[in-house]
């Protein structure tokens, strides 16, 4: 039985080893932030953190982060984590939401590497975050507040 450590917390999980980690973290851990998109690592809306590093839990195999530290969007923390929630606040850029948890998960994965993003390392840490009511600028806007912040 595979064992998963999601958000701190050290869960075996009884699945297949192949299963999908957002299937894992939906279905069986009941963590329902991480949302499904497209099932081909194509929209982003899956975006978690292995070892601190976005991954897209729908194309992230159980068997193969056994061994990692995972986090949702339900368990961030942290000064960046607290930053880009703010700013998302701030300029609200959400307007459906669907995709928002897979943007702030790329974006706090890009401001806990680079605190002083320019537009063009924005636009490559969130490029596969498709955000179909087209809020690109207010997510734009709210990494560099985010980022500012941190300054």
């Amino acid at each position: 039985m595979p064992k998963l450590t999601v958000n701190g917390t050290t869960h075996e999980v009884d699945a297949d080893p192949d299963m999908p980690l957002l299937w894992a973290i939906r279905d069986h851990l009941n963590l329902t932030g991480t949302k499904y998109g497209c099932g081909i690592a194509q929209c982003g809306a899956c975006t978690v953190h292995v070892d601190g590093q976005p991954a897209r839990a729908c194309q992230t195999r159980i068997g193969d982060v056994a061994e990692a530290k995972i986090t949702t969007i339900e368990g961030v923390s942290g000064r960046v984590a607290e930053a880009v929630q703010a700013a998302w606040r701030k300029l609200d850029v959400v307007q459906c939401g669907y995709c928002q948890s897979g943007q702030i998960m790329s974006a706090i994965g890009l401001l806990s590497e680079n605190k002083a993003p320019s537009d063009a390392d924005i636009a490559g840490a969130l490029d596969g975050n498709i955000c179909r009511c087209g809020t690109y600028q207010r997510i734009k806007a709210a990494v560099h507040d985010a980022a500012r912040s941190l300054a």
